[in-house]
């Protein structure tokens, strides 16, 4: 079994030939775990599945993989964010938003839920649902090693990306629910989709709650000043980026920072502290008093 398969790119392509060449293993051989939608996850698994592969995915992420084929979803998706502020004439630039990073594809997947057992050789693989990252995000849990593979629902070095969905009301609430959930596991190891390997996860999801506190508290004292959209206020949170200007920021990374913004504007709203202002042409937001 291979989780996940890496970016429709040649760099990518060549790299996981390469290892599986190295590993003596064919590609007829093979089922695919796609723990979730986005392109460094699901983006090669089109070309490389056979008639002889499976190929697992949530029911959800698999209908958003679908979706994306459609110039529809995309204009749903534009129409969110520029009633959230972001600047109508540069919401639809090419290489802009999360377009880019999902590659829509139409195979026959087969769909796992909470508590699916795959067999993969010796190892037993739970499959526990995890969404926030993804409405559809799935995480696999091997409890006789203790070994989970986190997908991007836990990473060590960055934080995942939690952003605004069509498909999920409140994505950092069902983040934050999914990390307390993977926290009651007995893990000893969690392998995750990017970067460093984690050997405390119970840690290392306090400290992404923690993130997400400052983050909450970071937007409540923004608006203090009165009301703002989600992209204004998107210019006024401190990023992992180099710039003296909000205007120095390319639009691609504009496009992640307002859907980071939407979604923890929304889990404000949730909890019932700050309202939600529909005016004409765009959505307002201001502190509950």
């Amino acid at each position: 079994m291979l989780i996940d398969t890496g970016f429709d790119q040649a760099e990518c392509r060549e790299a996981l030939l390469n290892g599986l060449k190295e590993a003596e293993v064919k590609l007829s051989d093979i089922d695919y775990f796609i723990t979730h939608v986005h392109g460094d996850h699901s983006g090669l698994v089109s070309e490389l599945v056979t008639e002889e592969n499976k190929v697992y995915c949530s029911r959800i992420d698999a209908g958003i993989l679908q979706n994306t084929m459609s110039s529809k979803y995309w204009q749903e998706i534009d129409a969110v964010f520029e009633s959230n502020g972001f600047p109508a004439s540069r919401s639809t630039e090419t290489g802009n938003r999360v377009k880019g990073f999902i590659s829509g594809c139409n195979i026959n997947f087969t769909f796992v839920n909470e508590g699916s057992v795959l067999q993969a050789g010796q190892y037993k693989l739970s499959c526990v649902m995890t969404p926030g990252h993804s409405p559809g995000h799935v995480c696999l849990y091997e409890a006789d090693r203790k070994i989970f593979f986190s997908g991007d629902h836990i990473l060590a070095d960055i934080s995942p990306n939690i952003t605004s969905w069509l498909e999920m009301e409140d994505s950092l609430g069902c983040y934050l629910n999914s990390l307390d959930k993977v926290k009651q596991l007995d893990i000893d190891l969690v392998l995750p989709g990017h970067r460093s390997i984690i050997r405390d996860h119970k840690e290392r999801i306090s400290e992404l709650k923690e993130h997400h506190r400052k983050r909450l508290a970071e937007i409540l004292i923004i608006l203090e000043k009165g009301p703002l959209n989600a992209y204004h206020v998107a210019s006024q949170m401190k990023w992992d980026l180099k710039y003296d200007l909000w205007e120095q920021v390319a639009s691609f990374q504009k496009w992640f920072a307002t859907g980071e913004a939407i979604a923890h504007i929304e889990h404000l709203v949730k909890k019932r502290k700050l309202n939600k202002i529909q005016t004409a042409d765009q959505i307002l937001y201001e502190l509950v008093t």
